[in-house]
């Protein structure tokens, strides 16, 4: 008797459960068992190009891109040959594309100085001055910064060769990057063995210790040259050219422009020399 009532309740338990199984089967969105009729409607748009997948995964339509990706990973080989710019799969693009990438970073870093692949140039060593006070202990001749050109190779110290590319790519180029994109600095001065402002007697300029550069223009790609003397007063070059002005102050030590005197009416003077009280900018 207690075996028969027994039977009775599992066979009631086992019918309840396959009751509830089955509730929850048809109220989910992504049926177990769906059949792939079903199925075909929902597949992604680029599913065309991936091959059909293991059907071990009982909700295979669940599994992440990662996982699909991972899965066909093995077998480049059966994907469609697919541009940089549209490949699900960077690692998997051609290998022309690959090489020009390595070849042109590995020139870069051929080229660089200063310990940073993004200020191109070579090393000069030193540059003895004409007169005390003057020259380089190890001096570097820059070309580019940032990927900006300098319209003629300018020697400097290192130390004025990091804040140039620091100003180039936190400030120039975001500032002209509507408006350019900026291709060249046009350099006024950079390395000359001479006293401030060229007066006699004067204390000797940065620029003849190769701490200093000046910058006169700013090159867009399309041609367009943005002058200081021109454009300080002038809109919309005035408000771009005042924010260029007021981003080296920081990278720089010492930073005049057309509002100091009358000897940088037309340029921005940038130096790395320090002040006790900070950067002296006006």
């Amino acid at each position: 008797m207690i075996q028969r009532l027994r039977a009775i309740l599992i066979g009631i338990a086992a019918a309840y459960a396959t009751s509830v199984q089955a509730g929850v089967l048809e109220q989910s969105l992504i049926p177990v068992a769906r059949p792939d009729a079903a199925l075909a409607p929902r597949q992604l748009a680029f599913s065309s190009a991936i091959p059909q997948l293991p059907t071990s995964n009982i909700r295979p339509e669940l599994r992440p891109v990662s996982a699909q990706v991972l899965a066909v990973a093995a077998r480049p080989s059966d994907l469609p040959l697919l541009g940089p710019d549209t490949s699900l799969m960077p690692y998997l693009r051609p290998k022309a594309l690959e090489q020009e990438a390595f070849f042109k970073k590995r020139r870069l870093r051929k080229g660089s100085v200063c310990g940073d692949i993004n200020i191109q140039g070579k090393a000069v060593g030193r540059v003895p001055g004409r007169i005390k006070a003057c020259g380089i202990k190890d001096a570097v001749q820059i070309t580019s910064v940032s990927g900006v050109a300098l319209s003629r190779p300018s020697t400097m110290d290192c130390g004025t060769a990091i804040a140039l590319n620091k100003w180039v790519d936190k400030t120039v180029k975001p500032t002209f990057k509507r408006r350019g994109p900026v291709v060249e600095l046009q350099v006024a001065a950079h390395y000359a063995c001479r006293t401030r402002n060229n007066k006699k007697g004067a204390r000797i300029s940065e620029h003849g210790k190769g701490r200093a550069i000046d910058i006169s223009a700013f090159k867009m790609a399309d041609g367009e040259v943005v002058t200081v003397l021109n454009g300080w007063r002038k809109n919309p070059s005035k408000r771009q050219l005042t924010k260029i002005w007021r981003g080296a102050c920081g990278p720089f030590g010492t930073v005049l422009g057309p509002n100091s005197d009358r000897y940088h009416r037309d340029h921005f003077h940038l130096d790395t020399a320090r002040h006790r009280r900070g950067p002296y900018c006006r």
